[in-house]
């Protein structure tokens, strides 16, 4: 393995860098949206016009910036906020130290590609014969053929046939990495209906195989077919809907398939089968021996239960144990085991996996305080050999240091990780947090923030703030927006929500209220797209944090963040990557 790209000492460097930058414009992040209006958020931060703020945005953005031409003197500033006054007065200073502050500005991640080259010594593993864009819309298509190639060769790397998926939800990655590369793979899940819809789904990936093996075997068989693979299909049924693709049934299998109908056109598999009508590989086999038998079962003929005889149910039952005895026993069917358990850094693997060997962690975007107990788990226990953890919800992160001290008071906290940055009591905010979520590079292409959903509460606060005595009430508005036809009636379901009394109010009086506040939109359109460039720094220093308590570890040989996903496609797209120091003991 090559050495480490950043030392610990260069990684704190940049952290630091962070930190003095955010000291700066964190109150941005940290301003609420919702109280723009009645907070009076653009006067207090910002000495510049919208017009000017989105202006320099849009050049920013197109990498078109202006010359400058300051005709009169300027007062002293800190990364364009006015020394004395601490309000915004020079946006291309903030902008261009935002670039500067962003993980790519900073110099610190690798490129997939070179992890790759790191690991294998060729640039990467085995190409990938099974299409996931057959099971999976094009977003979870990209980063699972992404980060599986990466898990496979960390795997290899360290000699293990085991992976733990963390936070695995419906099992996309942990499905393809054991079709695709034939490791054993156990993905937990804290909600049941999650891991159900693993199980179901292997069900169902099980039985569009069967279907592609034989068009596949029936086009090889008759090399330029005079009839095309539809002629074979009686109906389409119980494939994998929605962001799974789809599958077929023949006729012979009618009487096993489930009662569910979808519509899926039948040039899907022809295409299939053309694209992969070379002679059958052991990735072929793999992918139809692959899902254990005791979560893909055959159904048998369909009779309701309640007509079913005693004799019957345990017949069924016992041909359910001795499949799930025989699948135990059988080491040569790779498997993908869903398992249901909350977990933290404190959990014992070997109590919810049995035949636990030395193995590779994942995560695939897990949510808030998942990610770092990722980490501090691999750090914890000797049989994980690597960790590759991409994590997001940062808003869902428990922070130590937040003054109001709600969200860790019984367990560890997600942030600070690192015992650098706890050493001097660093804390960002929610909203700071909320705002990294923000994807800078959608923005810039256009698929922007909701601007008017914003108004409309932004304004909703204000009417509360003077008709009403609760307007801080614990009661959420929720997503009333998108079945509102208009402000009045945005308002009035907002007001039935919160149940208060909506009768104070005509509905001239709140158009009122919309038209006086409709000239200054442009303030909070300004001051989003503010937070928008804030927001890779913001995630910047939560990930500089998780890589520098990796690098404060001494039996760990190698600790990167890794761009693992094009962020337009997936703007949560940095990895970070773990290995441990020792050799593994399966070479031995």
């Amino acid at each position: 393995m090559t050495s480490p790209p950043r030392s610990l000492a260069e990684i704190q460097r940049r952290v630091d860098e962070v930190k003095r930058f955010l000291s700066n414009t964190l109150s941005i992040a940290n301003a609420h949206t919702v109280e723009f209006y009645t907070h009076d958020v653009w006067q207090r931060f910002v000495a510049v016009s919208p017009h000017e703020v989105l202006t320099r945005v849009r050049a920013c953005s197109d990498q078109q910036r202006e010359p400058e031409h300051k005709t009169t003197e300027q007062p002293s500033t800190t990364f364009g906020f006015c020394s004395s006054t601490s309000r915004l007065v020079d946006t291309d200073e903030l902008l261009q130290a935002a670039k500067a502050h962003s993980l790519p500005g900073l110099g610190v991640c690798m490129s997939r590609d070179e992890l790759l080259q790191a690991l294998s010594g060729d640039g990467g593993g085995k190409a990938a014969v099974l299409e996931p864009d057959e099971f999976m819309n094009s977003k979870k298509s990209h980063e699972v053929q992404s980060m599986s190639e990466v898990v496979a060769c960390l795997a290899q790397h360290c000699r293990v046939q085991q992976v733990i998926d963390v936070g695995s939800g419906k099992g996309y990655l942990s499905s393809f990495l054991s079709l695709q590369y034939g490791l054993r793979v156990y993905g937990i899940d804290s909600s049941s209906t999650n891991t159900h819809g693993a199980q179901e789904r292997n069900r169902k990936l099980k039985k569009f195989s069967r279907v592609y093996q034989k068009h596949s075997k029936a086009a090889r068989t008759r090399g330029e077919a005079s009839k095309s693979p539809q002629e074979d299909v009686i109906k389409i049924r119980a494939g994998v809907k929605g962001e799974d693709g789809g599958g077929t049934v023949t006729k012979e299998e009618e009487e096993e398939e489930e009662e569910e109908e979808v519509s899926i056109s039948c040039p899907d598999i022809s295409s299939a089968v053309e694209r992969h009508s070379e002679p059958q590989s052991e990735t072929d086999e793999l992918f139809l021996s692959a899902l254990s038998v005791d979560l893909v079962r055959t159904t048998p003929t369909r009779v309701p239960p309640t007509q079913l005889s005693d004799e019957e149910r345990e017949r069924r039952k016992r041909e359910n144990l001795e499949r799930k005895a025989k699948n135990r026993t059988d080491s040569s069917v790779t498997v993908f085991s869903p398992l249901t358990s909350y977990v933290t850094a404190e959990t014992e693997l070997r109590e919810l996996i049995d035949e636990l060997e030395d193995a590779v962690m994942v995560g695939l975007h897990t949510c808030g305080d998942l990610a770092p107990s990722t980490l501090r788990m691999f750090v914890a226990k000797a049989e994980l050999a690597a960790v590759c953890s991409v994590g997001c919800c940062y808003h869902l992160l428990s922070e130590e240091f937040d003054p109001a001290r709600q969200e860790c008071l019984h367990s560890a906290c997600g942030f600070p990780l690192s015992q650098y940055l706890r050493h001097q009591s660093w804390f960002c905010g929610r909203n700071a947090r909320m705002s990294a979520c923000l994807a800078l590079e959608r923005v810039s292409v256009g698929q922007g923030i909701q601007m008017e959903s914003l108004f409309y509460r932004a304004v909703l606060h204000v009417i509360l703030r003077d008709h009403y005595s609760s307007f801080k009430s614990e009661k959420r508005v929720g997503n009333v927006y998108s079945k509102a036809k208009s402000f009045v009636d945005y308002v009035r379901r907002a007001l039935r929500r919160l149940e208060l009394d909506e009768s104070k109010l005509s509905d001239s009086d709140i158009q009122e209220y919309h038209d006086i506040y409709r000239p200054r939109m442009d303030e909070m359109h300004a001051f989003n797209m503010l937070k928008v460039a804030l927001a890779p720094c913001i995630e910047g220093l939560i990930l500089l944090d998780r890589l520098c308590y990796l690098k404060e570890q001494e039996d760990l040989s190698f600790s990167a963040l890794v761009q693992l996903f094009n962020p337009l496609l997936s703007p949560r797209c940095y990895a970070v990557v773990g290995l441990k120091s020792y050799e593994r003991k399966c070479s031995s």
